[in-house]
């Protein structure tokens, strides 16, 4: 599998671009669909506030991703990336068609159903970090991160724009469309992933899901500082992606395309840093002073957004979108340096793991709040940053005497 490590991460990067165009489609299309359409039976559910339908929306996918990459990264360490990603892929293309369905028959529970059906098959981005993390040494650990990143970013960038200008075409079709996205991911993966060897063990899979899922990694207390800076960071970053849409709509009364072009200036700073920033920073200063001086700068610019004007905060996202790819781009390499011999699948899959759980909890504190005011959403995100780079400070001695 590390013969050809650049082919290999190149695959990768393709897999990450079409799977994230998939999941990123229907973000602009939410908050329009639940907040400005004319109300029908999926948004109005039982006459509850459509802002509170929206927040469950937004918390059904990361709790099903939750569940998935708890297990999905250490059932790969096992079973094997290839046979563990394909089957998954499949599951998530099932489920944007069964979202779609749910849409025509405006049916809420079929659709949080099918949207918990997918973001529990797509906890697989475990694995795809996996893979990569399996390339070093071969390539540079925090490059190979830093590449399969702005595949990611270029999928975020890519899909908002398709989702918010197709959304004229219906909001059924937008989940279709994603569906297509993951379909090309599963071929990308079939062909041109390599079967790799699987970890002999004499424990059958239930075995493995009790004792060897990411969450048993916290018995190993080493681990704790690194990934209490993590979940504090990640509240303030969900608030951030979950609700930034919300704001738009409430003070600039935008549509899908208004936010796709805001996602687009985020986005374009996040793949310029990834490719051509994160290494060469983390060679200058290292894993923890670039994710403490751009945490900071993170914490700022998100404190700043909320006052912004339309214009204005297209450049304020641009200082978001810098700050955001160079602290996601240090944080798993680090982890996987420091952790990696204990299953790079269960390491990746914990980090998963924390950004859904993270997500589900301001999805739906998010969500209430934003029914007062969605500004207030987006500073408590600014705090939550900050939050965390004081926890970093707090815990650097811990975290530079990691050996295990």
């Amino acid at each position: 599998m590390l013969d050809k490590p650049k082919i290999i991460l190149f695959t990768l990067m393709l897999v990450t671009l079409f799977g994230t165009i998939g999941i990123a489609l229907p973000y602009p299309v939410l908050a329009p669909y639940f907040l400005d359409y004319p109300a029908n039976d999926l948004t109005r559910f039982m006459g509850i506030h459509p802002k509170t339908l929206l927040g469950i929306s937004l918390a059904t996918y990361p709790f099903g991703m939750l569940i998935g990459s708890n297990f999905l990264g250490a059932l790969s360490d096992f079973y094997g990336r290839k046979k563990i990603l394909v089957m998954t892929l499949t599951v998530a293309v099932l489920g944007y068609a069964l979202t779609a369905f749910a849409i025509w028959q405006e049916s809420f529970i079929m659709f949080i159903s099918a949207r918990f059906l997918t973001g529990l098959s797509e906890g697989n981005i475990s694995i795809a970090r996996a893979i990569a993390a399996d390339l070093h040494p071969q390539l540079n650990r925090t490059k190979a991160f830093s590449m399969l990143y702005s595949a990611s970013y270029v999928g975020w960038m890519i899909g908002p724009i398709l989702g918010g200008f197709l959304m004229v075409y219906g909001v059924a079709q937008v989940f279709l469309l994603a569906g297509i996205g993951l379909f090309l991911s599963l071929v990308l993966v079939m062909f041109l992933i390599q079967k790799d060897k699987i970890t002999k063990t004499n424990h059958d899979m239930k075995y493995i899901l009790r004792h060897q899922h990411s969450f048993s990694l916290f018995k190993h207390k080493e681990v704790i500082p690194l990934f209490l800076f993590y979940f504090i960071y990640c509240i303030g970053l969900t608030a951030f992606y979950n609700f930034f849409p919300v704001w738009f709509v409430d003070y600039f009364h935008a549509d899908g395309k208004t936010i796709s072009m805001a996602t687009i200036s985020l986005n374009i700073m996040m793949i310029t840093c990834s490719i051509f920033v994160v290494a060469w920073l983390q060679h200058k200063l290292g894993h923890y002073y670039s994710m403490l001086y751009f945490g900071l700068l993170l914490s700022l610019m998100l404190f700043i957004q909320p006052f912004a004007s339309l214009s204005q905060s297209y450049l304020v996202f641009a200082g978001i979108g810098g700050a955001i790819a160079i602290v996601n781009g240090m944080f798993p390499s680090l982890l996987s340096e420091k952790f990696g011999h204990l299953g790079q699948g269960k390491v990746m899959g914990l980090q998963v793991s924390i950004f859904c759980l993270t997500n589900v909890l301001t999805s739906i504190f998010g969500g209430q709040l934003a029914i007062f005011d969605s500004k207030y959403v987006l500073l408590f995100g600014a705090f939550m940053i900050l939050l965390s780079i004081f926890s970093l400070i707090y815990n650097r001695k811990n975290i530079e005497q990691i050996t295990i």
